[in-house]
Formats: C-alpha cells, sequence, structure tokens
C-alpha cells in the first residue's frame, strides 16, 4: 500500500502587504499531481489547514475542488482530508457527502460519533484525527491551574487516540495485518515550531502531546500544523510533513517536501521524503548598507520560476533617505530577480537591535495586521504562563465566533503560518 502524507497547505494566505499565494499554490498541486501518477499513490492523507483562514476565497476554494476532481483521472484511489487549526469545520464538512462519492474522506471537526473518524480504505485503516478544539475535550472547570489545566488537556487528547486504537474496527482490521496511520493536526512537545501563530495554536500554545502519547497500535501518525518537517520524540513514524510552500521568510529555508510511506501490512511503513519544488524564493537580506547593496545586486533568481519576495533590513548610521535611496536603486536594478513588498527596513547600527528594530520600520497601520498579530502583540509582555492562559481563551473565542458570523470573524482570521 502507497500512501502519501502531506499537510499545512493553506491554501489562499495573503503575504506580508496583501501579496497571494495562490500561483505557488497552483505550481506546488500541479507538481503534486504528476507525483501522485509518477510514484503510483494508491491514497493521499491532508493533514490539516487546506486554507488559510475559516472563509476563503472563492480562488482558493476552486483551487481545493479542483484538484479534488483532476485527482480523479489518476491511480489514487482515496483521498482523506482533516481539519486544522485555520480550516472552518462546517465549510470542509458542508461538501463532505458529496465528496465521499468521489472517495474523498473528509472530517472536518471531530464528530460526536468517533466511529466516522475510522476509516477503512483497502489495504490501509486510517484514524482520522482533525485538530482537535478545546470544546471537544473539556468544560472548564472552577479554581483550576495551568498546570492542571494543561494536564488535562493532555490526557484528554491521549485518551481520544486510545479510544480510536482500542475501537473494534481498527482492532480486528490491525489482527488481519491491515496498517493503521493516524493523522492529528497538533504541536507535539518537542516539535520545532517557527515564530509566530505556530506556537500559540493549541491549547495555550504548549506542546501537551508526546510520542508516548500515541498508541502502539499506530504504524504511522501522519502530523500537521508545523511547517517544517520533522520527526517527534525519535520515532521515525511520528512526522510533521510539513508545509509544501515557505509561508513565512523563517521558512525560506526549510527543505519543503511531501512523505512517500510504503506500507508492506501491519508495521512501520518505508518512508520516502520527496522534495518539493519551491516556486518562487523568499530571500533575506540583512547587513550593513555595503552588504544589503551587494548582496542584492548579486542574487540571481534562476532557480526560481517567479520572481523572489525579500526582507530587507539595513543596519546603518547613513541618513536614512540615503538608506534608502541606494537599497531602492539596487532594487530597480534587479527587479526582474528580486521584489521588497513590505519596503526596507533601517536600524541604526549603533543602537541595540531589540530597541530601534519597531521604530526602524516602516510606520504599520491597523488595518494591515491580522486579528492574531494584533493579539500576540498585546501578550507579548506578560508573564508566558499568563500569554498562555490568554491565547487559549482567546483561541476558543475566536473558533466559536467564527462559527457565529464567519463573515465578521473568519475573514479576518488570516495568520503567517
Amino acid at each position: 500500500m502507497r500512501v502519501l502524507h502531506t499537510a499545512d497547505w493553506h491554501l489562499g494566505q495573503h503575504f506580508l502587504t496583501g501579496q497571494e499565494r495562490l500561483t505557488e499554490q497552483r505550481a506546488f498541486l500541479d507538481w503534486l499531481l504528476t507525483t501522485v501518477q509518477q510514484q503510483e499513490v494508491e491514497a493521499l492523507v491532508l493533514a490539516g489547514d487546506v486554507f488559510d483562514t475559516t472563509t476563503p476565497s472563492h480562488a482558493a476554494q476552486e483551487l481545493y475542488y479542483d484538484f479534488l476532481v483532476r485527482m480523479q483521472g489518476t491511480c489514487c484511489r482515496d483521498i482523506v482530508v482533516v481539519g486544522g487549526n485555520h480550516d472552518s469545520p462546517t465549510l470542509l464538512n458542508a461538501s463532505r457527502r458529496l465528496l465521499r462519492a468521489l472517495r474523498v474522506h473528509v472530517v472536518g471537526g471531530a464528530p460526536t460519533d468517533l466511529a466516522e473518524q475510522v476509516i477503512a480504505l483497502p489495504g490501509l485503516v486510517v484514524c482520522a484525527v482533525p485538530f482537535l478544539r478545546d470544546r471537544d475535550l473539556r468544560l472548564a472547570l472552577a479554581g483550576e491551574t495551568p498546570d492542571e489545566r494543561q494536564l488535562r488537556i493532555r490526557d484528554s487528547i491521549a485518551g481520544h487516540y486510545l479510544a480510536l486504537s482500542e475501537h473494534d474496527l481498527v482492532r480486528r482490521l490491525r489482527e488481519q495485518d491491515m496498517p493503521v496511520l493516524a493523522t492529528g493536526h497538533l504541536y507535539a512537545a518537542g516539535g520545532e515550531a517557527r515564530e509566530g501563530a505556530e506556537r500559540d495554536v493549541h491549547i495555550g500554545g504548549l506542546g501537551v502531546i508526546g510520542a508516548e502519547h500515541f498508541p502502539a497500535a499506530f504504524d504511522y501518525v501522519a502530523l500537521g500544523h508545523l511547517h517544517r518537517p520533522q520527526v517527534v520524540g525519535g520515532r521515525p513514524h511520528i512526522r510533521y510533513s510539513g508545509s509544501p510552500v515557505p509561508l513565512s521568510f523563517t521558512e525560506a529555508d526549510d527543505k519543503q517536501q511531501v512523505l512517500l510511506l510504503d506500507f508492506a501490512g501491519a508495521g512501520p511503513p518505508q518512508i520516502t521524503a520527496l522534495p518539493v519544488p519551491v516556486a518562487r524564493r523568499l530571500q533575506r537580506f540583512h547587513g550593513d548598507l555595503d552588504e544589503v547593496e551587494a548582496a542584492i545586486m548579486a542574487y540571481t533568481n534562476e532557480a526560481f520560476a517567479l520572481v523572489a519576495w525579500a526582507d530587507v533590513l539595513v543596519r546603518s548610521d547613513e541618513p536614512p533617505a540615503e538608506v534608502q535611496r541606494r537599497i531602492q536603486a539596487a532594487l530597480k536594478e534587479r527587479r526582474e530577480q528580486v521584489l521588497a513588498p513590505r519596503g526596507v527596513r533601517h536600524q541604526r547600527a549603533t543602537e541595540a537591535p531589540d530597541a530601534t528594530t519597531a521604530a526602524a520600520a516602516p510606520i504599520e497601520h491597523l488595518h494591515e495586521l491580522t486579528v492574531d498579530e494584533v493579539f500576540r502583540r498585546r501578550v507579548a509582555g506578560l508573564p508566558p504562563e499568563r500569554a498562555a492562559t490568554l491565547t487559549a481563551t482567546f483561541q476558543e473565542l475566536r473558533q466559536l465566533l467564527a462559527q457565529a458570523d464567519p463573515l465578521a470573524w473568519g475573514g479576518a482570521a488570516t495568520a503567517d503560518n
């Protein structure tokens, strides 16, 4: 049985000052379709964050559904899609009955009936666990300390996976030498998160689930949420596939990939990482004025189909007007190779970086920031424990309000990871 594990597509993401990523994401999906055919993949597993917001644009939804339709012409028999924290369970589930006729199995949110998460495919059992929201796991307890809360949440998540591993259908088919694959969209303990909302997303942003909490009955655990490909707890069968398109400058040097799994009956699969070609380079130019100017002039973009986007930070005591003049001249000269969507940031070389970065950056307006960005900045100076508690409450309220009024809240829920 040959399976392909991918996650964190974030279709419809807007970057920095509003640049859309659909061109890059379309290029990835075209490559993925070709790869499925070339590698003779029999099942595709998408472990959450199909979209970047709970109310994705029509163009982003069209990209998703068009891909599912095109997959019908390949050797891939089944597709399993679970919801992530950026996804609307309601939106994903709206088409699930129709998509089931195409052998696309969608679990947008945790269903009431546990059996709905057990999907028996030819040659594989999938325990399709989506992002588990706070309301899926517990009711608030008065007087509970943060540590007690985290332990109870961890036990609830672990109990959810244990119950699935002990489901009658799962046990019966595994006894017949059928492999079992579980999905998850969460922040596992020990995982490396990039700066931003990756750290904040799961019940306060703490890594509450470790490799030991996934039952031994699972031959492979396909994870989503962290954008860098990685193994959890030193166990090769528990993995994040990572995002196939770099979603921020902090991810520019990650190795974008999908994971090919070859099962030969029950037991861990043979795992092969397939590198994903990147259509657009996210390039950082940081340094003094001469260094940045020279680096921009020397930059070549021949390996990429689309013009690079640059993050430019100059540390210099030269007058700001001179810094802007020289760097903008270099960018103009190289405009067919690289663009700087958010302009040139200037930081005094003689001042401490942390004290001047915010002042030196271009003026930001509230309407240019996402709801998540505003909230993160508001809690940034609080003690970690207090910030974690507030973040958990904020995320839960966001999810509830987005379901109650998607146009008012879901559309503002863009984020950079």
